[in-house]
């Protein structure tokens, strides 16, 4: 059986105008529907791997970055430390209460008033005044206050008070001495924020 397309009769550059319309259809049908999408589709993919090796490129620079900020934290550990010890935590005022009473015990003095007062508290301190009235020589006093200067913790001497007091035993003149010996105490940010926590209810 013979299939006629009704070309025959025609001139040959007619049917090679339809065979390149036709082959142009099939082409561009062939281009949207079943290529495009699978360029689109790679497209996608070539983003996505693109977008991992930033990744994998940062994820290195972080790596090759580490020893640098594990020094980094153990500096700033280190700064910490110093600095909570001349501005100790809350937690260890047990502990500076005693340092505090042995400086002024060193000395060749009668300990007459130790009293520890109430904190006062600032933004992230608190200050902290202790009363403290002995006798002694203006000498002691003085070796006194050189310990609490070379003392690692901030403490301020503040009110001194001196006045010639009776003689002791030993014949030597003595002074009758008052002041307040005021340091200072780092907030806990856990203390701090039960602290404003009790203020908001």
């Amino acid at each position: 059986m013979e299939i006629r397309t009704g070309l025959e009769d025609k001139p040959w550059w007619v049917s090679a105008i339809v065979g390149l319309v036709l082959a142009s259809l099939i082409y561009w049908g062939g281009h949207h529907y079943l290529l495009k999408p699978k360029y689109q589709e790679l497209a996608k993919e070539e983003d996505k791997l693109a977008g991992l090796q930033i990744k994998i490129q940062e994820g290195r620079a972080a790596k090759a970055q580490l020893p640098r900020f594990r020094e980094e934290v153990q500096r700033l550990e280190l700064e910490l430390d110093k600095l909570l010890r001349i501005l100790p935590a809350r937690r260890n005022t047990p502990e500076l209460l005693r340092r505090i009473r042995d400086l002024t015990e060193q000395g060749d003095f009668q300990l007459k008033r130790f009293t520890p007062g109430n904190f006062v508290d600032q933004e992230f301190y608190s200050e902290w005044p202790i009363a403290i009235s002995l006798d002694g020589t203006y000498h002691n006093l003085a070796l006194l206050f050189d310990r609490v200067g070379r003392f690692s913790r901030i403490v301020n001497i503040e009110g001194l008070k001196i006045q010639n007091a009776r003689a002791r035993d030993s014949g030597a003149d003595t002074i009758e001495a008052s002041f307040t010996a005021k340091t200072f105490i780092y907030k806990e940010p856990a203390v701090v924020e039960a602290e404003q926590e009790g203020m908001d209810q």
